[in-house]
């Protein structure tokens, strides 16, 4: 029979309690202030106007037109490098690497790259990419310097999905006569697809969120290029395009409008990871 708890013990656990659920309600009130501020500033500026054409002084016109376009590039140039390089990186740890100490240095490695912060990644891509590698301020420099930033959430991602995959799967095909390689391409990626497809959502919406870093590799010019052509420009993404039409332009209704086109697409990237996690874990299932 249980022991009854004293009056002093449920005081306690009834303040913990509460402290939990007022934590609770302050952080979701803070969030949904913030998401309902900006949409209501904001939505109210979206036209199809903004959307479709491009910034012009002597028309007194503002359009951000290129300012996504050129956030669709640097998405597209930062997730094909970042992904083969993550994923085969994952891949060697979890399943080749036989030193420990070697896969512990390397893990140590990706945890350090994820805690520097952003305006880092900017100077030393600035110098590196920009000025040594002779690519200037543009939009592949930006993308480039992405990546790093990037490559620790896809490997770390990839790895966890690779160790959910059972032991005896692997033991099963090497009984069959399959070859490493071929186990792990037919047998342990399959497997472990939603992990890598989640890290991938979530690497998008770390890019679209970013500005510090691509100030100082891509620039924040506002002209309407083609994929190639742009890659090798300067342009602004819609985030750094907020922060030059609100601290440089005082153009603040626009920066509102960017601002809730930024936190829709945040929304859609993350509702897409949980039903794209939910779709695979649905069909390992059956």
């Amino acid at each position: 029979m249980d022991k009854p708890l004293s009056k002093r013990r449920r005081a306690y656990i009834a303040l913990m309690r509460a402290l939990m659920t007022l934590s609770f309600l302050i952080t979701a009130a803070l969030a949904v202030f913030m998401v309902a501020y900006v949409l209501a500033k904001g939505l109210p500026s979206i036209t199809w106007e903004l959307l479709s054409t491009k910034p012009s002084y002597l028309e007194d016109r503002i359009g951000i037109l290129p300012d996504i376009l050129n956030t669709i590039y640097i998405v597209i140039a930062t997730l094909a490098v970042v992904l083969p390089l993550g994923v085969g990186a994952a891949i060697y740890l979890t399943e080749y690497a036989r030193n420990k100490r070697v896969v512990a240095m390397i893990e140590y490695a990706a945890e350090t790259l994820s805690g520097i912060p952003s305006i880092i990644y900017g100077f030393v891509g600035m110098l590196f990419f920009c000025t040594y590698f002779g690519l200037g301020t543009s939009i592949m420099a930006g993308a480039l310097t992405l990546v790093i930033m990037n490559l620790p959430t896809v490997m770390r991602t990839t790895q966890e999905s690779l160790k959910t995959v059972p032991q005896s799967y692997r033991e099963g095909a090497f009984g069959l006569g399959a070859g490493r390689w071929r186990v792990i391409r037919t047998v342990v990626l399959p497997g472990c697809v939603d992990g890598i497809i989640t890290g991938c959502i979530l690497s998008v919406g770390r890019i679209l969120g970013e500005s510090a870093a691509l100030l100082y590799t891509a620039g924040f010019a506002h002209v309407l290029h083609g994929f190639f052509e742009g890659l090798g420009s300067a342009g602004a993404t819609l985030t750094v395009a907020m922060y030059v039409y609100a601290k440089e332009d005082g153009e603040f209704q626009v920066a509102f409008a960017i601002a809730s086109i930024l936190m829709l697409l945040t929304v859609l990237v993350n509702l897409s990871a949980t039903l794209v996690a939910k779709y695979y874990k649905k069909r390992r299932n059956i």
